[in-house]
């Protein structure tokens, strides 16, 4: 689990790789991460767009620009939380994500928070097989 704050927004990230969807012997590793974004200040937010930088193994970088994530803009007021699913592959066992979520407060000021990085390791990678 990786957790970072930016302007009173917390964002935990929690990556998990799916070898059930990999395959190693074409350079396809696939990972889920679960992102739960939390309004720790007492401004309503909402958020408008994510930037994410996905770095491999080898150096390749990819990057994601776009609305809202997956189909949606969440509105989050004090205290609440939004949390979600998606996912990313890579053509190396191993690689890091990093980004930023553009929000809004109710007075129309548009700010980023912070994605921690977190890193995207196969089993092997991490000395766990």
């Amino acid at each position: 689990m990786f957790t970072t704050t930016t302007n009173h927004i917390k964002v935990t990230a929690t990556p998990h790789y799916l070898a059930e969807q990999s395959d190693e012997d074409e350079n396809h590793f696939v990972w889920a991460y679960t992102i739960e974004i939390t309004n720790t200040g007492k401004e309503t937010v909402q958020l408008l767009n994510r930037y994410w930088h996905i770095t491999d193994a080898r150096g390749v970088v990819h990057e994601v620009r776009g609305p809202g994530v997956v189909g949606e803009q969440p509105v989050l007021k004090a205290g609440e939380s939004f949390r979600y699913t998606s996912g990313t592959h890579l053509h190396s066992p191993s690689g890091i994500m990093r980004g930023t979520y553009q929000m809004v407060n109710d007075a129309g000021e548009v700010f980023d928070i912070d994605i921690p990085a977190f890193s995207l390791d196969t089993p092997e990678m991490m000395g766990l097989v």
